[in-house]
């Protein structure tokens, strides 16, 4: 029979530890709670951000407690830069999956059984099977940690049915802590998790939502690639993720920006587990700066220095867009997340969720697109509307880092305008979509509005000093005040609701907001640099390719060795002794042990003996 692990908080042995372990002299917001009630053996439920810094707070209590920390975690692929990031900093860290050699196996196995490993991270389905759990009940588990535990709940935004059976770690390991990790979870989602796993009066950390170092803009979108082609010009090589809602145009974006002279690469599910592989390794690695991908990329992407987020096509709910812009920024540097909308999307992502099956799954899908044009089409704070969406107020009036509080109203009245549209779509019954009554309003000549005579109207041309830009915004103006409609399906046809009346025959004003960019926000688009770090540029690429070079020949990513920011402190700060060096963030013991020399003779100009 096993023994039970002691747990005591011995708050000077944490502080300690967390400046031994991992180079930290303070913990960030709410890491400090979560450590503390594991430590104390109290079962904990954490909602904490993409970027907050949710891995320490398990990984310290398992360099300090007795045992092994057990992690489950459904990101197979990645594991493996998990267990090189944990060993880099001295732990004892292994993973267990279907992706690793029977000898590697082994050797895990042997380790965990001898007790001389810190931290184990497996995937649910290896703790699904029996002879594991067996196992489980004959080694010394000092906590249970569950990641991405919204993957247990039926009303989670990524349910997996393989998590269910992780509710056996409390009838397996009763004695031990549970603590469960999520990025996003409303309140049924929470309760879920904590029904599902058993927790034990938890505590709740519930870690602000708010990314302060991430800006928010959304762009009409237009040009296509070129229009991303001239965003990334902007970012001076920087890495970034640029989200597209299908293969093909995965492809053809990737296969544009190469041509460019860009280092992009394609990710998708079309691709060969080989090539996907291949392609996030070289992002991850600093081989490639962008990579342009599906939402099947990014899940428990560590890359702490993505500098950049685009979104070229709408996300598919709230809490994606959220989940794929926290990937920028992890590193606490600016970071910017840059949408490009148009409502000639709209139909694409209509007819993927009419074809949904499941009745249920197309209310969720078109409860979530909703909320997603709400965001885009509002002129209000875009971090006002996602911190209120997860329930968090947003306490200032100006948060000055997204388009909307950087720019300035544009007011264009176009009362006559919208009498034109709303009059071509009622002379031609409701029965056409935007192009062509765009082509009516602005006297294209087209074989089919010679077909149907619509040359003939008197409103023909009527509008074509405003051009078809003008127009295309008027009616997504007009659909998002609810004056217009478009109908289902995949060719959408524009028909009046009742407010058009107020318009057409009670004379209510029509006012068109448009959000201009201000000096200040044209500033924000120029090369990123920490705040308050005026590091030499010229020390901090040295520095970048000293650490590439170690990471080579370790076979792990840069960040691996030490982060953008760890770098920028030591070009801002150039120690030049081990006790120095000691003090930049990001470097602990073990770090200090291994590269302290090479990078201390860098930064002094000499060639390390």
């Amino acid at each position: 029979m096993h023994e039970s692990p002691r747990y005591a908080f011995d708050d000077a042995g944490m502080h300690e530890a967390l400046h031994r372990v991992f180079g930290f002299r303070t913990f960030r917001p709410d890491q400090q709670e979560a450590v503390q009630a594991i430590l104390t053996g109290r079962d904990l439920l954490a909602v904490m951000p993409t970027g907050g810094g949710k891995s320490l707070c398990y990984q310290l209590p398992a360099v300090m407690l007795p045992g092994t920390a057990l992690v489950v975690s459904p990101l197979i692929s990645l594991m493996k830069d998990q267990v090189d990031g944990a060993r880099s900093n001295g732990i004892r860290a292994a993973c267990l999956n279907s992706a690793l050699p029977p000898d590697e196996r082994s050797a895990v196995m042997h380790d965990l059984l001898a007790g001389t490993l810190d931290l184990l991270y497996v995937a649910p389905e290896r703790f699904a099977l029996d002879h594991f759990q067996e196992l489980l009940g004959r080694v010394a588990v000092s906590i249970a940690v569950i990641d991405e535990a919204h993957c247990i709940s039926e009303w989670g935004h990524d349910f997996r049915p393989d998590y269910l059976a992780l509710s056996a770690i409390r009838d397996i390991r009763p004695e031990i802590p549970v603590a469960a990790f999520t990025a996003t979870a409303t309140d049924r989602v929470r309760q879920d998790i904590s029904t599902r796993l058993g927790l034990r009066n938890p505590l709740l950390v519930k870690a602000s939502f708010d990314r302060p170092n991430l800006s928010y803009e959304i762009r009409e979108k237009e040009g296509g690639d070129g229009q991303i082609a001239s965003i990334l010009k902007g970012f001076g090589g920087q890495a970034g993720i640029i989200y597209r809602t299908s293969r093909k145009s995965v492809n053809d974006t990737a296969a544009m920006l190469l041509k460019k002279g860009f280092r992009a690469l394609p990710y998708h599910a079309g691709l060969s587990d080989e090539e996907r592989r291949r392609n996030q390794d070289a992002f991850i690695r600093d081989e490639a700066d962008i990579v342009v991908a599906t939402v099947a990329f990014g899940m428990g992407i560590d890359k702490s220095n993505v500098r950049f987020v685009i979104h070229a096509d709408l996300p598919r709910s709230i809490e994606n867009y959220y989940q794929e812009t926290g990937r920028a920024g992890r590193d606490g540097h600016d970071a910017r997340c840059i949408l490009l909308f148009s409502q000639g999307d709209i139909p694409k992502v209509r007819f993927f969720i009419d074809s949904m099956p499941d009745q249920e799954e197309r209310s969720r899908a078109l409860a979530g697109l909703s909320k997603v044009l709400a965001f885009a089409s509002s002129t209000v704070c875009r971090r006002k509307m996602l911190l209120d969406h997860f329930g968090e107020r947003y306490p200032r009036e100006n948060c000055a880092t997204c388009d909307v509080c950087l720019g300035t109203k544009e007011v264009t009245e176009c009362t006559t305008e919208a009498k034109m549209l709303l009059s071509a779509i009622i002379r031609t019954d409701s029965r056409f979509g935007a192009g062509h009554l765009v082509d009516i309003l602005v006297g294209a000549d087209t074989k089919k509005i010679r077909e149907f005579g619509h040359d003939r109207l008197k409103l023909y041309g009527a509008g074509k000093a405003r051009g078809k830009v003008f127009w295309r915004r008027l009616m997504d103006e007009l659909v998002a005040r609810k004056v217009l409609a478009r109908s289902e399906g995949l060719y959408p046809t524009l028909y009046p609701l009742e407010a058009a009346v107020g318009i057409l025959k009670e004379g209510e004003k029509v006012e068109m907001v448009r959000m201009v960019e201000t000096s200040q926000a044209k500033g924000h688009t120029k090369r990123i640099t920490p705040d308050g770090l005026p590091a030499d540029r010229e020390l901090f690429d040295r520095l970048r390719a000293l650490r590439k070079q170690l990471a080579d020949e370790q076979g792990v990513p840069p960040y691996v060795v030490f982060s953008d920011r760890t770098l920028h402190e030591m070009a801002s700060r150039q120690p030049a002794t081990p006790g120095e060096m000691l003090d930049i963030p990001g470097v602990g013991q073990a770090k200090l042990a291994r590269y302290a020399e090479v990078f201390l003779a860098l930064i002094a100009g000499t060639p390390a003996s």
